[in-house]
């Protein structure tokens, strides 16, 4: 009989994992970057930076995790007493994180409601997000969805996902069907795959490095925490590599369900909430069956947002539970009531909170630069410099080589986390850091 702080099945562990890293940046942003940095080009850029980056850290953060059988906290500590801070940084990026993330979250809720019950989006985005008290209601009702799921641990996680992580795809197949049958939908695969080099550049260059970073949910202590839950049998790089493949299929497959039917209906495609909960609200007013198509995406989107929202509570309850020896009933209801108070000033920056601001930041932008811009960075770096130099990656291979399992680019893979990975992160940290610098002071 299989241990309970064990996945059951490898397939269970791959679409948990793929959940986690299958999230809200995927349905929007990476299309959205694609489009607006040269096409297929930047397709291909963010593929040789998967390759040279992301698969090679999940590696090192999946057998790390596998080997000591810990949280982050603990898995660094057992490579050197002093690199227990990459672990708190993972664990402390993961928890502020979702603090935010449940907030939109309970926005997706809200919309998927509101066409469930009424055929139609809520009347005003901004007024909906500058309430008072409802935004509040539905960040707590996706906080408790989180909740329910971590509190049957590893065993309810991959329950979750082996019924949400289909059921994402299938949705996405079905929108994707309606999307390119609309008039003009071919605007909108050119806009994601006709090659642009002109658009091409530098800055192309550094948002596929970026997204990789973040797409993927590196040094954010989730990797680890699920490797330390794997089987000795399981091969490790393999499971890497598929789950990337999926991340970066659903990606690309999320555009090819966007982006035909925005242009399709004449309008702008744009960043961020303003695509998912402004733009598409228009597109499906203006479809045949739209109601329908539009409450079948937030579902999709909300399948997506709480498979990662889940892998992100999970790390802290992983920590908790290990450092502090809570129980894990203890530990999940704990822990989303302190993320709940902890998310409220975000919640309400778009309303009652709105004037308040740090360092040129609102509070909502604030914890999103704390997050992205200083902890998960500067944990990619000391990941780097503990496991490549302070440790010897070779105790990672033998961990990763266990029952006959091949690794035949060990040698590659050694290479790039002691020599090419941390210039990688390095231009991935000094790219955020120019970003705080221009927020703060320019």
């Amino acid at each position: 009989m299989r241990p309970s702080n064990k996945w059951a099945s490898r397939m269970g562990f791959i679409l948990a994992t793929a959940g986690a890293a299958i999230g809200l940046g995927n349905l929007w942003k990476f299309p959205y970057l694609m489009g607006r940095n040269g096409g297929f080009p930047f397709l291909v850029a963010y593929l040789f930076f998967i390759g040279i980056l992301g698969v090679p850290v999940m590696i090192a953060e999946m057998s790390l995790g596998r080997k000591t059988g810990h949280n982050p906290v603990l898995a660094y500590d057992a490579v050197h007493p002093h690199a227990r801070i990459v672990g708190y940084l993972g664990v402390l990026a993961a928890f502020f994180i979702l603090s935010y993330y449940a907030v939109i979250g309970g926005w997706i809720i809200k919309y998927f409601v509101s066409y469930g019950l009424t055929g139609h989006a809520p009347a005003d985005f901004n007024a909906f997000i500058g309430h008072p008290t409802e935004p509040l209601l539905w960040f707590f009702v996706f906080l408790l969805i989180t909740a329910l799921i971590c509190y049957f641990g590893v065993s309810g996680i991959e329950k979750a996902s082996k019924f949400m992580m289909p059921a994402l795809f299938v949705i996405l197949l079905i929108i994707i069907i309606r999307g390119i049958t609309l008039p003009g939908a071919g605007a909108g695969l050119a806009f994601i795959f006709v090659p642009k080099f002109k658009e091409f550049s530098i800055h192309s260059v550094n948002a596929a490095l970026g997204q990789v970073f973040y797409s993927l949910s590196l040094c954010m202590g989730i990797t680890i925490t699920y490797g330390s839950y794997l089987h000795k049998d399981v091969s490790i790089p393999k499971g890497c590599i598929q789950v990337a493949v999926l991340d970066t299929c659903m990606a690309v497959l999320a555009g090819i369900a966007i982006f035909p039917a925005v242009f399709s209906c004449g309008l702008e495609p744009a960043s961020g909430p303003g695509l998912i909960f402004v733009t598409l609200p228009e597109v499906f007013g203006a479809m045949a069956g739209g109601a329908f198509f539009a409450a079948l995406f937030f579902l999709l989107v909300f399948f997506a947002a709480v498979t990662s929202a889940v892998a992100l509570l999970e790390v802290s309850v992983s920590f908790v539970m290990g450092s502090w020896h809570w129980e894990r009933k203890k530990a999940v209801l704990l822990l989303s009531l302190a993320i709940f108070l902890l998310g409220i000033p975000s919640s309400l920056s778009f309303g009652p909170l709105s004037e308040v601001s740090i360092l040129n930041y609102g509070i909502f932008d604030f914890v999103c630069m704390l997050t992205d811009n200083i902890f998960l960075p500067l944990g990619g770096i000391f990941m780097c410099y503990y496991i490549g130099w302070k440790w010897d990656p070779a105790i990672l291979i033998d961990e990763i080589c266990q029952h006959g399992v091949a690794f035949p680019l060990a040698r590659a893979w050694r290479f790039l986390i002691r020599f090419v990975t941390p210039i990688m992160v390095a231009v991935v940290s000094l790219s955020g850091f120019v970003s705080i610098y221009r927020t703060v002071f320019l």
